[in-house]
């Protein structure tokens, strides 16, 4: 038997991924950038028994089977094909946050999957090449590589799609105060959403302004220029569910709690506090905030109507294997 294991953090973007210029290898229609979320965590193990006669998959205790299966299957076999493996898998993994919730945990689970299974299957990658391998699969996973600050170069091939860190953790302070509305798998996945991108008009759109939305969340991160940051985080979450909305079928992932928290935020900043709101393909609310105002958005989301629990998250490190 071959086993390693290894942990890695969802991510939160702070300029959003959505739509595939290739699914099959998600190549994406847009770099992005984010943050990985401290504190929270998937961790996997993968071990490859020649006992077995097909791959098993645990997630959270729970033996899977389904699509999750296949889909862990398939990033297998691709794995199995560099190593010239020919070993089934057993897969065994946990989240200590909500699953399918719209809070990255694709992104965690095929970022450790990714070092875990390449590790167990003998495999030495770099971590570029690791982030490419956890971007076959799901394509936030490849941010979950790398630690700290985080872009997602979009590229045009296998080879050029990878995302690397631009800024360490200790570069800004900042927290993500996740104001979680619902806690349950949504009915669409983000898998399937990215499908449906190009069906809406304002797609195009969008992706052609993302170099310029880049630029400033980069530069405002390096600067830590809240101000900035504010504008260009909120601005790029909504243009991506204008997007959602107007696909069709349309997708609509806010619940009335999202609503009143895409309101209140702004309310909060005009009256003096550092926090901007993001969201990504779920109803859970990410405010964004220095850390030295943690607390304040912490008793005040927890006071919020709608609003069944509250993790915050300072800035992560990279994926890395564990004992």
């Amino acid at each position: 038997m071959q086993s390693a294991a290894a942990t890695a953090h969802p991510n939160i973007a702070l300029i959003k991924y959505w739509g595939d210029r290739d699914p099959l290898l998600k190549i994406p229609a847009n770099g992005s950038i984010s943050m990985n979320l401290d504190g929270l965590n998937t961790t996997t193990r993968v071990i490859f028994n020649p006992v077995l006669r097909e791959d098993h998959l645990i997630l959270n205790g729970e033996e899977l089977q389904g699509p999750g299966l296949v889909r862990v299957s398939r990033f297998l076999d691709h794995v199995r094909l560099l190593a010239g493996l020919g070993t089934f898998a057993e897969v065994i993994s946990d989240n200590n946050f909500p699953t399918g919730a719209g809070m990255a945990s694709s992104a965690s689970a095929f970022a450790a999957l990714s070092l875990a299974a390449s590790k167990a299957a003998g495999l030495s990658l770099d971590e570029r090449a690791c982030s490419r391998l956890a971007r076959r699969g799901s394509g936030s996973a490849s941010r979950s590589v790398p630690g700290g600050y985080v872009e997602w170069y979009a590229g045009n091939n296998d080879d050029d799609s990878y995302a690397a860190s631009f800024a360490s953790p200790e570069n800004w302070a900042l927290v993500d105060c996740i104001a979680v509305v619902s806690g349950g798998h949504k009915s669409i996945s983000s898998q399937q959403g990215h499908a449906l991108a190009g069906s809406s008009p304002y797609q195009i759109v969008r992706v052609a302004d993302a170099p310029r939305r880049l630029a400033l969340c980069r530069q405002a991160i390096l600067n830590r220029d809240f101000t900035a940051l504010a504008d260009i985080v909120e601005a790029d979450s909504q243009m991506m569910h204008a997007v959602m909305m107007t696909s069709n079928p349309s997708l609509l992932y806010w619940e009335p709690a999202t609503v009143r928290l895409i309101k209140q935020v702004p309310q909060w900043r005009a009256e003096g506090l550092q926090a901007c709101f993001t969201v990504d393909a779920g109803p859970n609310v990410h405010i964004i905030c220095p850390a030295s105002q943690a607390q304040t958005i912490n008793d005040l989301l927890k006071q919020q109507e709608g609003v069944l629990q509250v993790l915050c998250s300072g800035v992560g490190s990279k994926a890395s294997l564990v004992e």
